[in-house]
């Protein structure tokens, strides 16, 4: 109960910060899901809530959703998708969730998302690696296995980040990113939020006011 106690204080004065920030400007916002899921799915309450606000979003649904052919191959999808959405120089900011925080670092990192991106969250990412990926199937799960080659060269090549301001959220309870604190990445600001389960934290309210509050919108 204690501990209980102690990580929710911590949360909410994490998010207390989030809301004090400089304020990041938010034009448009790319949602980038996980293994196995699809736009809607992963990501239908926080889009919601941007949308009210005034943020056009672009949440392509990139496949093979289990990762099969490998994170690359869906990172340059999802350069094709923003480039054919936004162009090639239009600012916006990118959240990915679990998979989809690699896939977005891989854009970043590797095919130049860097330059345009004004912020980056990753939510339940495994950015170390988590050891349910040795269950899985195809080059996807091979890339998440801790210490794969692809982890080691994102974490080479982080540099190309430049000072763009990065969250990482986490929960504890995390069963898919084993261990959980896998999603806690130098280079964020991490921020641990109780949740029961993996696949809610894109509804977790918390995680949802924190990104809100941290967003200039137009």
């Amino acid at each position: 109960m204690l501990k209980r106690v102690l990580l929710s204080t911590l949360a909410m004065a994490s998010l207390s910060h989030g809301a004090e920030a400089r304020k990041i400007p938010a034009k448009r916002v790319v949602l980038v899901h996980g293994i196995f899921q699809t736009q809607w799915r992963c990501f239908g309450f926080l889009r919601k809530d941007l949308e009210k606000r005034g943020i056009e979003c672009l949440t392509p649904s990139l496949k093979p959703a289990d990762g099969r052919d490998g994170i690359p191959v869906m990172a340059a999808q999802l350069k094709r998708e923003i480039d054919a959405r936004f162009g090639p120089d239009e600012r916006l900011v990118v959240i990915g969730f679990s998979m989809g925080g690699l896939i977005s670092r891989h854009y970043l990192q590797e095919l130049g998302g860097a330059k345009r991106c004004d912020a980056f969250f990753t939510i339940s990412s495994p950015h170390h690696g988590t050891e349910v990926a040795h269950l899985g199937y195809g080059e996807g799960a091979r890339q998440m296995r801790p210490g794969s080659e692809f982890l080691q060269q994102l974490a080479k090549t982080e540099d190309k980040l430049g000072d763009i301001p990065i969250v990482s959220y986490r929960t504890p309870a995390d069963l898919i990113i084993l261990p959980s604190t896998s999603s806690q990445w130098d280079r964020a600001e991490n921020l641990s939020i109780p949740c029961p389960l993996h696949p809610l934290m894109t509804f977790s309210p918390r995680v949802r006011n924190d990104i809100l509050g941290r967003l200039e919108t137009p």
